[in-house]
């Protein structure tokens, strides 16, 4: 009985745990538009998140594009096939590695900063002197990092894609000698504005929801020490990344379903 009584109390922890994360979620999304009307705060978060991983994607993203042009000029050449690899790198990078490997890379390092930055404040009792003065911490400290943060994943998923093509042409015209007007030409033929770019976009930004309301929620319920910021900090990238990797498989299946 005293075992039972336990999983009650459990589930019911979890349950009220379950319901106050998606009451979070839910006034941290309907204060999105509000904060677009602080265009320089939103624009600052922006910078403060976006710019410090430019980098980091940029470096990764060219990569990416160096390997997979090594990898698919060799395999394509057995079928006589490499002026097809223009077009599969594109649609690649732009469908699927640009949008899934930026987000997981703006989880640990942007969303990670996120939460941390967050539950300090949490720690130095900061939240609690806004809402002591009856200032909103959510609308006036989460809301705009959260805004800030949603447009710079599909930012940075852009560029890492961009630089992957680079990286791309790079191996194939320099390196292997591929005639550039039959890289670029197959590209600009295969490649679908609204299939392949928009559609990758649109993962981006849901990808940049799920990422920053996971940021933003654990920094904002952290425990009031160091240990609690240490925690809330590791669960975010650890959540985060599995929530990417799911939503892409639901998006993808969704999206490009017989494409």
């Amino acid at each position: 009985m005293a075992l039972s009584k336990a999983h009650i109390r459990r589930s019911r922890t979890g349950l009220a745990a379950f319901g106050a994360a998606w009451l979070f979620f839910g006034r941290v999304v309907a204060l999105f538009p509000r904060s677009l009307l602080r265009p320089l705060l939103v624009v600052e978060q922006v910078y403060s998140l976006g710019s410090r991983t430019v980098p980091l994607v940029g470096f990764a993203g060219l990569f990416v594009g160096l390997v997979m042009a090594l990898q698919l000029y060799g395999v394509l050449g057995r079928f006589g096939a490499t002026a097809t690899l223009g077009p599969i790198v594109a649609i690649t990078l732009l469908r699927e590695l640009g949008p899934v490997i930026s987000a997981l890379l703006y989880s640990g390092r942007a969303g990670t900063a996120l939460a941390s930055e967050i539950g300090l404040m949490r720690a130095t009792e900061q939240l609690s002197a806004m809402e002591m003065m009856a200032v909103d911490p959510v609308r006036r400290i989460v809301a705009p990092r959260f805004a800030g943060g949603v447009i710079a994943v599909p930012i940075l998923a852009s560029i890492f894609s961009l630089i992957g093509m680079l990286g791309a042409w790079l191996v194939a015209v320099r390196m292997m000698g591929m005639y550039p007007g039959v890289f670029w030409g197959q590209m600009h033929q295969s490649v679908s504005f609204w299939d392949d770019f928009v559609n990758g976009i649109i993962k981006s930004v849901v990808f940049g929801l799920a990422v920053n309301l996971i940021a933003v929620y654990e920094g904002f319920t952290a425990l009031s020490t160091a240990d609690g910021v240490a925690r809330a900090t590791t669960r975010t990238v650890v959540i985060s990344s599995l929530a990417v990797l799911a939503l892409d498989f639901l998006l993808t299946a969704f999206m490009f379903q017989g494409t």
